[in-house]
């Protein structure tokens, strides 16, 4: 007879939109025992409380707690270094929301106090848990496939259209190249652990609608080390759209999502194609790959798996993230590389 574990406890840095997201999703958890909500602003606690959670006014009261074992973060972008940094010389396991840095010095010196404190650092890109995305990443793996050509990706909605005039998701310097750190740099980090290293960006953004300094959207071209290319684009003002379209010379497979990653709830549904053959549809019900995301992060920080995103993927993402804004801005080929 096998005996659970005692629950992993945590404390949620930030209550912001995907913070009370986090607390919710984890409310009465088997593995994972939220001991408090880090959150300095006053007009969040009373619904902190609300939740029966603990508020706790400094992150560096939380580090001090010999109960809380790991960190979650869910501050704006431009603390990530700092707090990960701070996490790990006290000696707790950090999950940090995406992005795990704005540039890729400072995600690599995020990763270097890490390694050197021996704590687990975890990353929100949960993309990389859904069921069909796993299917996917088996496929094109397969010779079945054939060689991989081309991939094209969009992740596109509206859930953000009522953010405030002067709210850092809306500033270039916090929120760099539109929607890619709130959506475009999940698929990024999806080609990545499908195809390898990014050899070249090419980027492009614009501002049609919402008058954000940072623009409401953004599409970029990828090539590859091992060859392939790739597309993707990011709208914040738009009806939700999620595909991961990839493209082989004996198949290709399509992937739409009906619903958001936080909104449970409709299907998924994988397509795939070979000539002269009809086109065979799978469907997939939504998964809570948050919860899953977190699940496996907390399972490594324990010692009992492998978290299943390398360290130089997270980095490697970053350096994507850096790139694409670089291009947009001066709108010129950027090579990896040189960054």
């Amino acid at each position: 007879m096998s005996v659970r574990p005692e629950p992993c406890s945590i404390v949620i840095a930030g209550f912001g939109w995907w913070g009370k997201h986090f607390a919710t999703r984890l409310q009465d958890h088997e593995t994972i025992r939220i001991a408090g909500i880090v959150e300095p602003f006053e007009g969040n606690h009373a619904n902190i409380r609300a939740m029966g959670l603990e508020v706790i006014t400094d992150l560096s009261d939380a580090l001090q707690r010999d109960d809380v074992e790991a960190v979650v973060l869910t501050t704006p972008n431009l603390l990530h270094e700092e707090q990960v940094i701070a996490c790990a010389k006290a000696g707790k396991h950090v999950f940090c929301e995406k992005p795990l840095g704005l540039t890729a010095a400072s995600a690599r010196r995020s990763v270097a106090a890490c390694k050197a404190a021996g704590v687990q650092l975890g990353v929100g890109h949960e993309r990389r848990f859904e069921p069909a995305m796993q299917a996917l990443k088996t496929a094109i793996k397969a010779p079945e496939f054939g060689t991989i050509m081309h991939a094209e990706a969009a992740f596109s909605h509206d859930k953000l259209i009522g953010t405030p005039a002067g709210d850092w998701r809306t500033s270039k310097e916090v929120c760099p190249a539109a929607g890619m750190t709130a959506m475009g740099i999940h698929l990024t980090d999806l080609f990545i652990s499908f195809f390898g290293r990014v050899k070249t960006v090419q980027a492009m953004t614009a501002s049609r609608s919402l008058g954000w300094e940072t623009g409401d959207l953004v599409t970029a071209q990828l090539g590859f080390e091992a060859g392939m290319t790739a597309t993707l684009s990011a709208v914040l003002h738009t009806p939700h759209f999620i595909r991961m379209h990839v493209f082989g010379t004996d198949e290709w497979i399509e992937v739409l999502n009906d619903t958001h990653p936080d909104t449970p709830g409709g299907k998924v549904r994988y397509q795939k194609s070979r000539t002269g053959q009809p086109v065979e549809q799978t469907t997939y019900d939504w998964a809570d790959s948050v919860s899953m995301n977190l699940e496996a992060f907390i399972d490594a920080a324990q010692g009992n798996s492998d978290y299943p995103f390398t360290m130089d993927e997270m980095v490697h993402n970053i350096e994507v993230l850096e790139a694409i804004k670089i291009s947009a801005e001066e709108q010129k080929t950027v090579f990896i590389a040189d960054l």
